[in-house]
């Protein structure tokens, strides 16, 4: 019998020899990796896991593997051991807040809190406080920084005057961000360093009256470029102590919104370190806000799911508090201005279309009806360009275009959101906020047609958030102001009433909890990954003394997390 002889070796058959022993390796250290996950995984049970899936809600088991991701989600038998022997708690899918400022709340950490001062001695107080406490603060290389004021609280808009009025803070160089960050209050110090004569800005207000010392909008440039930025050492310290508290708060990821190239490359070194606990979803701000800046950035995904780099941030308008949201028609309680666009329209086209062409998701700031109604301009102008032969929504679906904080839209404009699917980016907090003063600005006609949208708004993949530092980064605080459209803070509506503001637009308790899981995985390119239990999500989950479907609503305002886990490590106990 002859058996078949295996062909000669040589140049024409080394490729086969080669190629065999590859595949063999590369099957040998698949399996050899199976067993490693299979052996190397960590199951965890708890009394009760809600999984944000349809198929299977709520299981009270599931496995991690050493990737961080989940590997099986199960509903152990109650005789079990590992049911018997579960962790006492219950879990949900970690939390995202779909617009935040990392580096800016670092910084509102380590600065000075005026957040809720009602005058302008209390004001004063707490800076001359924070001041002695931190003695290099207020030098030329160091301003004091701070961030809080709201003129409507302390009674009169600020000055550089009334800094001076305290001796122990006349000669410092000190600049503080109003409560919406689109507005800086600065010293007598500060304004020495500029000329003599300061002219007026386009998109932007140099407040003149009562006094010089506050810089709205496109204003603020002149004096953010003398402003002495901290450097690396103090962002990484700024990163951390942010990343921990919104840990500890129930934050598994967020949606950083606006963060320029020098810090971007700051992250991409910081993202392999120990201390980086938090998914960040970054949106790119040019150096120069609203522009087109590719050769300074780049597309990034890092391969844990920790950074992502696809999106950028553009600015249509300012804040409604300062009167800097661009509207349609005059503010109500000042006919003499319908606010101010941070660039003109087709600039914004232009932004637009230039960013989207580069294949990064757009996301453009709007608060007023004539910015939004601009934002879904550009973005129509775009989707037309990336697909001429697609329907709109299907481009959309692609692209996910979004706009953030989408608080006042014309009812036209709502009804083009709807029939092409930009998705509104919103923060619940704003309208509890806001209420005490949106109808003042708005009239009540415009407030009740246009203003703080939320459940007219689901069938178009709602993103929640709450623009920390402009308000506080608590979820369960963002949740509890969705459902009830009360304040987090006092429990109450409007001139303290027991009703919740235009509660027309509320949501359910279900609702708001996926504005917060599922909205911002939608937005950000995650879906499936994050904000769901299920096998191949990253494994982020957080540890509650109940179920938030069981507890009365009122203690969302007080609730604490037990724990909070990210990519299968614990970050955060409150033990």
């Amino acid at each position: 019998m002859d058996w078949p002889r295996p062909p000669r070796f040589g140049r024409d058959t080394a490729w086969i020899y080669s190629s065999a022993a590859i595949v063999a390796v590369a099957g040998l250290i698949k399996l050899r990796q199976g067993v490693a996950d299979y052996t190397q995984t960590e199951t965890h049970c708890y009394q009760s896991v809600r999984t944000n899936s349809a198929v299977e809600p709520y299981v009270n088991c599931f496995s991690v593997s050493p990737a961080g991701k989940f590997s099986k989600v199960f509903q152990a038998a109650e005789d079990t051991e590992l049911a018997k022997n579960a962790d006492p708690g219950f879990v949900m899918p970690g939390l995202w807040d779909g617009h935040g400022h990392l580096l800016q709340y670092g910084e509102f950490l380590n600065s000075v809190d005026l957040f809720g001062s009602t005058s302008m001695d209390e004001a004063r107080s707490r800076i001359r406080n924070y001041a002695k406490e931190n003695r290099g603060a207020g030098s030329k290389d160091e301003w004091l920084r701070g961030i809080g004021w709201d003129q409507m609280a302390l009674g009169k808009t600020p000055t550089a005057g009334d800094l001076a009025e305290d001796k122990e803070l006349k000669d410092l160089y000190i600049m503080l961000d109003r409560v919406d960050v689109h507005c800086i209050w600065v010293s007598q110090a500060v304004l020495n360093l500029l000329p003599d004569s300061i002219p007026d800005v386009p998109g932007g207000e140099v407040v003149r009256d009562p006094g010089m010392g506050v810089f709205c909008d496109n204003a603020m440039d002149m004096v953010m470029a003398l402003w002495p930025k901290p450097d690396s050492k103090k962002k990484q310290q700024f990163v951390k102590s942010a990343m921990e508290k919104l840990n500890e708060v129930g934050l598994v990821g967020i949606h950083d919104a606006g963060v320029t190239p020098g810090n971007l490359k700051l992250y991409k070194e910081l993202v392999e370190g120990d201390d980086w606990t938090l998914r960040v979803y970054a949106m790119i701000e040019c150096n120069e806000r609203n522009t087109f800046c590719p050769n300074e950035v780049e597309r990034y995904i890092s391969p844990d799911g920790f950074l992502s780099i696809q999106s950028v941030k553009l600015f249509a308008d300012g804040a409604l508090g300062s009167w800097g949201s661009a509207l349609i028609d005059p503010y109500t309680d000042r006919p003499d201005t319908s606010g101010s666009l941070l660039v003109n329209a087709s600039e914004l086209v232009y932004d637009t279309i230039a960013w989207a062409n580069e294949g990064f998701q757009v996301n453009i700031h709007a608060i007023g009806d004539l910015a939004n109604r601009y934002a879904i301009d550009a973005m129509v102008a775009a989707l037309r360009l990336l697909c001429p032969d697609e329907p709109l929504s299907l481009c959309q679906s692609y692209h996910r275009f979004r706009i953030e904080h989408s608080q006042i839209i014309h009812p036209n404009d709502q009804a083009r959101m709807h029939a092409v699917g930009i998705i509104p980016s919103i923060q619940p907090t704003h309208a509890t906020s806001d209420m005490a003063y949106a109808e003042t600005r708005l009239g009540k006609e415009r407030t009740a047609k246009e203003a703080y949208r939320m459940r007219s708004l689901l069938d178009i993949n709602p993103v929640l958030g709450s623009d920390f530092p402009v308000e506080p980064p608590n979820p369960f605080q963002g949740i509890y102001a969705a459902v009830t459209r009360r304040s987090p803070h006092t429990g109450k509506g409007t001139d303290d009433s027991p009703d919740g503001w235009y509660t027309e637009e509320a949501l359910d308790l279900d609702q708001a909890i996926r504005g917060f899981t599922e909205g911002p995985a939608y937005g950000g390119f995650t879906k499936g990954k994050t904000g769901v239990i299920r096998p191949g999500a990253y494994a982020d989950w957080i540890v509650l003394d109940a179920p938030l479907e069981k507890m009365d609503i009122e203690d969302l305002r007080s609730l604490k997390v037990r724990e909070t886990w990210v990519g299968g490590k614990k970050v955060y106990s409150r033990d």
